[in-house]
């Protein structure tokens, strides 16, 4: 089983306000507390690393794992974003949208969100047990119980797989939540419906592989997320929330990343 929880004493560290992680504005959607950080890391499936590729930037959207106060990205050896933002400056954005907010005016439109930036250097991971704790981390929280159900990666498949490893000191959250805030005088007229629309990710029927071999049922590890909702079916497998305890559990062949069509 593997185990993720934030370092000793992580969460009694603030989020660090360095320039380049200080909110401009809207400062009073921020959050100072670093355990926000893992809540939206915990949740979220997918986040954007941004890397300035040949004199220009690139964003690309990919599968993380998160083990201490590290968080992981993988992809092809051959992948320009990965080579690139090896011991350079680069930045992962992690967003959660929990509702489309409706105003009295388009103006005042807007969207309840959980997001995170990181900042940082970026190191390529070489050391083999720190690459293949990454890559379970990343598996073990977009598929948990694939690590141990699948057949794990062999020599070949780890000599073409990139890790980046990105520590998590260097970091803004931002929420928003609650019902528009319009001008008074579009409230006084009455001139629109407002509101909230919420918003959540919803896991399906298991579709079955066509060449499947015959007699292979759903593992219990996939059932246990069919129907739920992403928050709860990551609460469900022991993902960390604040003021509990902190564990993924799971296992899964390796994901595509950056690089891997």
């Amino acid at each position: 089983m593997s185990t993720v929880t934030p370092p000793r004493g992580a969460l009694d560290r603030p989020l660090s306000p360095t320039p380049r992680s200080t909110l401009r504005r809207a400062k009073e959607r921020g959050q100072q507390d670093r355990a926000e950080l893992y809540a939206v890391l915990d949740e979220a499936l997918i986040c954007h690393l941004g890397v300035v590729v040949d004199g220009a930037p690139m964003v690309l959207p990919t599968c993380y794992g998160v083990l201490d106060d590290v968080l992981y990205l993988h992809g092809s050896t051959g992948a320009v974003s990965l080579r690139d933002g090896s011991g350079t400056p680069v930045c992962v954005t992690v967003t959660l949208v929990d509702g489309l907010v409706y105003a009295r005016s388009v103006f005042h439109h807007s969207a309840n969100y959980r997001s995170a930036v990181v900042h940082g250097t970026a190191r390529l991971v070489t050391d083999r047990e720190e690459r293949l704790a990454a890559l379970r981390a990343i598996v073990d929280h977009t598929t948990p119980g694939s690590w141990e159900h699948a057949r794990q990666p062999n020599a070949k498949e780890l000599a073409a797989t990139a890790v980046l490893a990105l520590d998590l000191e260097e970091a803004s959250v931002k929420v928003r939540t609650g019902p528009p805030v319009d001008d008074e005088v579009d409230v006084a007229t009455g001139v629109a419906w407002a509101g909230v629309l919420p918003m959540r990710t919803v896991f399906g029927e298991p579709e079955p592989a066509p060449d499947l071999t015959p007699g292979l049922s759903v593992p219990e590890h996939l059932l246990t997320r069919t129907g739920a909702d992403l928050g709860a079916t990551q609460a469900r497998h022991g993902v960390y929330r604040p003021g509990g305890t902190a564990a993924r559990r799971g296992t899964g062949p390796l994901l595509r990343g950056p690089g891997r069509t």
